[in-house]
């Protein structure tokens, strides 16, 4: 699975130009040949290779009207337990690789009074993820920094949105829970961010009752919502470890 994915608009589908950038350019590449679009190697963590990235697919595309990260690395088991190094991957990818997309695309759209930045973070930003802390405290660190990027763009033009999808049936999320959501497929998340970039907000959970739900839970006394949240949210710590292996061997190997 690619681990570091951005695309500068949703499908081409849509009539839309597009480029994806991946750090594994040949899955890039094997991925925009089945799509019909262009692919480059990008490193969301390297703040010159994006500015990169987006310098060429500007020559080659034009400007970029709408910018969507979809970089993610998530380690799965107790807290204690997670390497320095792993923890450090997650941050590196996960919350420094959308401030650096952001400031890499978001003066472009400014400048041209207009613009969407698009990122795809987690319903861990706004839930409590007992396994997943290091991952969860990146996507909480997403979410607050888009809510302040929000704030310092109000009346340029320029649109912020925040996808946060529960548990997504993927490579990042083998072995693990849904909890009281479904899992959902890559498909489902990818219409949610078209759906997005053709009308606007600012959080979009996935499915979409996890935004209320959280928003009444935590209205609530903290002993009620430990136990609403207990119920809704999976315990990864029961993991199913060895289907995990593979994905966190290659995630670790990429980063080093």
């Amino acid at each position: 699975m690619p681990q570091s994915a951005n695309r500068t608009v949703p499908v081409s589908a849509a009539g839309a130009k597009v480029a994806i950038g991946d750090i594994h350019l040949d899955a890039a590449q094997e991925t925009a040949a089945e799509l019909g679009v262009s692919a480059y190697r990008l490193d969301v963590s390297d703040p010159e290779c994006l500015n990169a990235f987006l310098t060429e697919v500007a020559h080659e595309l034009g400007p970029i009207d709408i910018f969507i990260g979809n970089a993610g690395l998530m380690w799965v088991g107790p807290f204690a337990e997670e390497s320095n190094a792993l923890a450090r991957a997650q941050i590196e990818v996960n919350l420094l690789g959308v401030i650096n997309g952001i400031k890499a695309a978001a003066p472009a759209m400014v400048a041209r009074g207009g613009g969407h930045l698009i990122t795809v973070a987690s319903a861990g930003s706004i839930l409590p993820t007992p396994g997943e802390a290091t991952y969860a405290a990146t996507k909480h660190g997403v979410l607050g920094y888009l809510k302040a990027i929000r704030a310092e763009l109000r009346g340029k033009g320029v649109r912020i949105t925040s996808i946060m999808p529960g548990v997504v049936d993927t490579a990042l999320a083998a072995g693990t829970s849904s909890g009281a959501a479904k899992l959902l497929t890559p498909a489902e998340v990818a219409r949610s961010v078209v759906k997005s970039a053709l009308r606007p907000r600012f959080e979009i959970t996935v499915p979409g009752f996890i935004g209320p739900a959280v928003k009444v839970a935590n209205l609530l006394p903290l002993a009620i919502r430990d136990r609403l949240f207990g119920a809704m949210v999976p315990n990864q710590l029961l993991a199913r470890k060895n289907q995990r292996q593979d994905y966190e061997a290659s995630f670790t190997a990429t980063r080093r």
